[in-house]
Order: structure tokens, then sequence, then C-alpha cells
């Protein structure tokens, strides 16, 4: 059997479906298709995609993608253009939030490499299969990418996140409960874990079964995709779209108690049963602590505590030398780690390019990483920061740094000379840094106070 038809295997799931075997992918399609989303979204930031809210419909314009009113449509629907390009259809008479979603969700088809191909074949009979809700399921994943990105979402994490809040927070943003529910399991340090589920068609007897579990940072416990839940579980309450329901329920054997809250929404596309998303915590919830990036006032050419310490910056794919910004004071406080990084970028062209970083010893235990993640420099319209290849960076950073067993130390970086947006940048650190529990320190220079009838003017670098 060809490579590109072998079915994947993770666990008690084989996925089957062709266009989730298309995928790039040797690992999990739910991370490939997430990567591929979060592609997509930073470039279109990057070319003035603003939010939040963030509007797919202004998404599919970047994404040079016809969009239409239809009322001879359920939701929404992707079809191929004579210019072999893609039209979505949508229905008006649906909610704004059932829109956004069902948009986002035909956009995400997109990324799927056979899509126009897979549209082709669709026939009335043969549109719906047994294996089509794996597809339907990365869909709405990458769906909720696109409506809630990296940086879009503040909540209050200080109490207990319950599926009222959800809602509430679901109808103030205008998304899908299960974009609000995603994101919450990304940011939050509440031991908890959201999910989805639905009950097969072909096996009416059968229980609900786990379509992907999304664990919060600070939860140990893990569920198998595919998991059966009880058959006695509140999830089979939620027969409805909209309904909702709440239990304390035993899930695994020999498992711990969890509070379960969760809702009906929208089915798959040929099921009659609603699927379920929900959020689950364990009802002995101890405390833990989780390491976040921790603010100062200070300078970040001089990096506070003990042990090996990073200090890191942004530097652009076409300059070998520094000459603006944070960049400049650390040349001007150590010129030989310039020199060191103008001998790596001449003498290793293929490796000075954007997701790289260059590492130069600096003395007193610390060495500066450069991360190559701005294109160019000078005046434009649009921020030079590339947020793709800076995650990519950080990703090498963080290895690095637990290499080294070393904390990390910079000012905020991208968010400068390169017109990055703080509150995405500080996502893909907490992602890529904090989650591992590596130290991150953030140094703002103190703010220059009023002096008598004139002002103090010095400025921060």
């Amino acid at each position: 059997m060809h490579a590109a038809v072998r079915k994947r295997t993770e666990g008690p799931r084989a996925w089957t479906h062709p266009s989730v075997l298309a995928l790039e992918s040797t690992g999990n399609p739910v991370d490939t298709i997430i990567r591929k989303a979060r592609q997509v979204v930073f470039s279109a930031i990057q070319k003035g995609w603003l939010g939040p809210p963030y509007d797919p419909f202004a998404l599919a314009e970047l994404l040079k993608i016809q969009v239409e009113p239809s009322q001879d449509v359920l939701d929404a629907r992707i079809v191929p253009t004579p210019e072999r390009g893609f039209k979505i259809e949508f229905n008006p008479n649906r909610s704004r939030a059932r829109i956004n979603f069902s948009v986002a969700h035909e956009i995400a088809h997109t990324f799927f490499p056979d899509c126009a191909s897979a549209i082709r074949n669709r026939t009335a009979r043969s549109e719906v299969t047994n294996d089509t809700w794996q597809l339907e399921m990365l869909c709405n994943i990458s769906a909720a990418e696109i409506l809630m990105p990296t940086g879009s979402f503040r909540f209050d994490d200080r109490g207990p996140i319950t599926i009222d809040a959800i809602i509430a927070l679901q109808r103030e943003f205008a998304v899908s409960t299960e974009s609000v529910l995603l994101r919450i399991a990304k940011l939050t340090g509440t031991q908890c874990f959201v999910f989805a589920a639905h009950k097969f068609e072909s096996e009416p007897d059968s229980p609900y079964r786990i379509d992907y579990f999304v664990p919060s940072r600070t939860l140990k416990t893990k569920l198998p995709s595919g998991m059966r839940l009880p058959t006695s579980s509140v999830v089979t309450h939620c027969t409805a779209i909209g309904f909702t329901s709440k239990a304390i329920e035993i899930w695994q054997e020999d498992g711990e108690q969890l509070v379960i809250e969760c809702l009906g929404v929208g089915p798959y596309p040929g099921d009659s049963y609603p699927r379920v998303v929900g959020i689950a915590r364990p009802k002995e919830n101890t405390a833990v602590e989780t390491v976040q990036i921790s603010y100062v006032r200070g300078d970040a050419t001089q990096p506070r505590g003990a042990g090996a310490k990073l200090l890191v910056q942004v530097v652009n794919d076409k300059a070998i030398s520094w000459g603006r910004g944070f960049s400049l004071a650390v040349r001007n406080r150590w010129p030989d780690a310039q020199k060191d990084y103008t001998r790596w970028a001449v003498a290793n062209k293929p490796e000075f390019k954007l997701g790289n970083v260059h590492v130069a010893e600096l003395g007193d235990s610390a060495e500066l990483v450069s991360l190559v993640a701005q294109h160019g420099y000078g005046p434009s319209l649009f921020p030079r920061l590339q947020y793709a290849e800076l995650a990519e960076s950080l990703s090498k950073l963080a290895s690095i740094a637990k290499c080294k067993n070393a904390s990390i130390h910079m000012p905020r970086i991208g968010a400068g000379e390169a017109g990055g947006d703080w509150r995405i940048i500080s996502e893909i650190i907490d992602e890529t840094l904090c989650k591992q529990n590596i130290p991150v320190t953030v140094y703002d220079l103190p703010v220059a106070k009023k002096e008598g009838p004139g002002l103090n003017r010095r400025a921060a670098c």
C-alpha cells in the first residue's frame, strides 16, 4: 500500500479518512492541523488581519476564497471554482457565532492537500462515510485556531471554570463553545481537561467515545482518543444542541473522581446525535504551581539571579550587524558577541535564515541567544516579526535552556523594531518555554519621570 494512504495508528485510534492520511505528518494529525492553521493565521496577522474579534470573512478574502450567502445550504460548504480556487457558501439565517464558525471550518478544509480532489469526488451517496467525522473534527479544531488565535484571549483564571462561564464567553466573543474550550485548555493553570465526544451512528447501542482530549499544563491524567465513556455518563444527557449536564463521575478503572460539565453542540454531517463538548477537573483538585513569565523593571543587559542564564534577542535575516534597539545595547556591552554573530552569518549562509538561532558566550555563566525571527529591517506597513518562525526559534531555545539548565532573560522581544504584538508573542513564549518549566524573566526599562518644568529625556533602547 502506498505510504500516503497507509493507516496511521495512535494508541487505540486508526486514522482512516483519505484527507487525514494525506496530511504531511508522521505524527499526530491533530498537531499537524493546528500547526497548519497557525501558519495561515500568523501570515494573515502579519498582512494586517486584525482582532479580536477575528473575522473569518476577512481571512477568506486574504486567502482569495470567495464567500457568498446561500439559503440552500444547512450551515456552509466549500466548492471549487473554475479558476482553480474555492468558494464558500453559507446560510445567512444562522446566528453570528455559528456563521463565523462555519466559515472558519470551511476555510480549514483548504489546509488539506487533497481538498480540491476530495470535493470533486463527492457524490450524494459518498459525501458522508463512517470516518468523515475524523476530517470534520480536525476542521473544527482548525476553526478554533482561526477564531481565537494565539494572543487573542484573556480570561479570569482565579475561579473554577464552569460550562456556564464558557457559554457566557462564547456569547461575548461571538465564537463557538468549542473554540473557547480549546483556548482555555492552552492558557489555564487549573488542573482540567477539555474534550469532545460523539456517538457512532453505526453503533446505536454503544456509548459515546472521546474524539479528542486536551489537558491543561498542570494535569497528569491522560485519556486515549477513541475511549468509550461509561454508558451512564452525563454526556448521554446532552441529546440536543444547547443541552448542558453536570455530574461527578469516574471514567477510568481505578481512576479519580472527575467533575464533568458538558454541552450538546452541532452533530457531524450525516449524524443525528449532537456532539458533546465539555470540561472536566479532578474532584480533589490540589493547587499546582506553574511557571509564568516574570515581569520586572530593569535592564535586560544585566540579567538577575544565580546559575546559567540565557539572554535573548530577536534579529533580522538581512543585516549581519546590530544597529538599533536592544541589539545595539547588546553590541555596545559585548562587542565580541556581535563579531561572533557576524562571522557565523557570513560563514554559514544556509543557516542564516528565519527560524534559526545563534549562541554566543558572554561570560559570567551567561550566553546570548539571537533568534532570527524578523524579516528585513526598516519602515514597513506591516510587522516584520514572523510569528511562526519566532515559535520555531523559541522551541530551539527551549532545548538549549533545558540542556544547560538555564533561566531565560529578555526585553519584550519582537515588540519593538520588529513591530510584533506582545499579546501574541507572550503566549508563544508561554507555550514554548513556560509550559516546559523554564523560568523566563522579561525586563521593562523604568519609565522616565517628569523633572520640574522639563522632562527627563532618557530613552529606552
